[in-house]
């Protein structure tokens, strides 16, 4: 049986139109960071102009390997490795405070062997997905005793916790915003769920309100003019920057903003440089791409959950959230809708961590398709230490009834 579904995923069981939209994705974004990164190696004197390409090329490969190997491992599997990965990100994101690199006034990243630095925070969004889905799978039927579903919370509230400890407010949004949707799809009861609602506006707003970086951000949200040379510098150089390149751009590697005028050119405000190079035809292309991957989750978490597979349901939606919510933020920022979060723009930005760990969570999302496929085959995966025990279950309720029947005692006394 396993030869046999290698065979069927080598055949081409799999979203071939979702998988070349990703890897499309995955090279437009390759292009804009060596356009976009070009200027910004020279103005940090790098004596190789393409160092930032030539990094995102490596995370690029390294994410593409992962994704070929993880393609084949079933989601039983990932169910049981989650009790043994998110412990190890909640530790990575609690030393991150005390060991972690500072870049920019935020400690978010943890130096690693041969130069290498990952963010924990990346790691964590796509854990909380696991731990949720894992959770929801195995005792959905406890979410209306609120002294036992509060234990859900314990893990994400730390991790959240200690993101916000590395000034990355941004990535903490993201993922309360994929554990609030969990819950909401999950059935939580109204009045928990407004209340999970209440508790995290509530922390979002008193973190804003302590911190004067965040609050002039906050001023000058929606009118970047009026600090133009400080805290609104780096949102008035995205909004030049797309009213320059117009509906059609200016033509690839033209860009002017990129070249000092506007701060993480090839990182928060990649988008920018796409729109002055490019124009907001090859922008409103990108949001419709987007906006589909976004929908082709859900459809595939809807499909898993009517084919019984809940858990896979839950981490197809949560991986959908995910790409959605990052999105918007990243995209709200370079419009000036919303304050300057720090945040990727999934697949196209520079940078390692958000780069490899969104390839492993899209590559998540294309097996669960792949097992939806093979599940109307009538092929399934399934964990075999969960087999083993339903079907001693099974022998052990029908030996139960067994004993029972009165007929049957008759027969075994005779």
């Amino acid at each position: 049986m396993p030869g046999y579904r290698q065979m069927q995923m080598r055949q081409g069981h799999y979203d071939k139109t979702l998988m070349w939209v990703l890897l499309c994705l995955l090279g437009f974004g390759l292009i804009m960071v060596y356009s976009a990164s070009v200027a910004q190696a020279g103005l940090h004197n790098y004596a190789n102009r393409a160092v930032f390409f030539i990094k995102q090329c490596q995370f690029a490969v390294i994410g593409i390997l992962l994704a070929a190997l993880l393609c084949r491992v079933p989601m039983w599997r990932w169910l049981r490795w989650t009790k043994l990965l998110l412990p190890f990100a909640l530790i990575f994101l609690a030393i991150v405070p005390l060991v972690g690199e500072e870049i920019n006034g935020a400690k978010r990243w943890l130096p690693m062997p041969g130069g290498l630095k990952i963010q924990p925070s990346e790691i964590f969004k796509l854990m909380t997905i696991l731990y949720m889905a894992s959770f929801f799978k195995r005792r959905l039927e406890i979410l209306h005793d609120f002294g036992k579903v509060k234990w859900v919370a314990v893990p994400i509230g730390l991790g959240i916790g200690f993101i916000l400890l590395t000034r990355d407010l941004g990535s903490a949004m993201v993922v309360f915003a994929i554990a609030l949707v969990m819950l909401f799809l999950a059935n939580l009861p109204a009045r928990w769920f407004a209340m999970v609602v209440g508790i995290g506006i509530s922390v979002a707003a008193t973190v804003i309100a302590t911190s004067d970086f965040r609050m002039r951000r906050m001023s000058v949200m929606w009118q970047p003019w009026k600090d133009p040379t400080g805290t609104g510098y780096q949102s008035m150089g995205s909004l030049m920057s797309m009213e320059r390149g117009g509906w059609f751009g200016e033509g690839l590697g033209n860009g002017v903003f990129k070249r000092g005028f506007l701060p993480e050119a090839h990182t928060d405000f990649i988008l920018a440089v796409i729109a002055e190079e490019l124009g907001l035809v090859t922008v409103t292309l990108l949001i419709f791409c987007y906006a589909w991957i976004v929908w082709r989750a859900f459809s595939i978490g809807r499909n898993a959950r009517d084919l019984d597979l809940h858990f896979n349901s839950f981490v197809a939606i949560g991986i959908g959230v995910w790409v959605a919510v990052q999105s918007f933020i990243n995209i709200g920022v370079n419009i000036s809708l919303l304050p300057n979060k720090g945040l990727t723009l999934p697949l196209i930005s520079y940078g390692g961590s958000s780069l490899v760990i969104i390839i492993v969570g899209l590559t998540i999302l294309l097996r669960v398709d792949y097992e939806n496929k093979m599940k109307i085959k009538g092929i399934t995966f399934t964990d075999p230490h969960e087999a083993e025990a339903e079907r001693k279950r099974a022998q052990a309720e029908a030996a139960e009834a067994g004993d029972d029947d009165p007929d049957n005692t008759e027969r075994q006394t005779s």
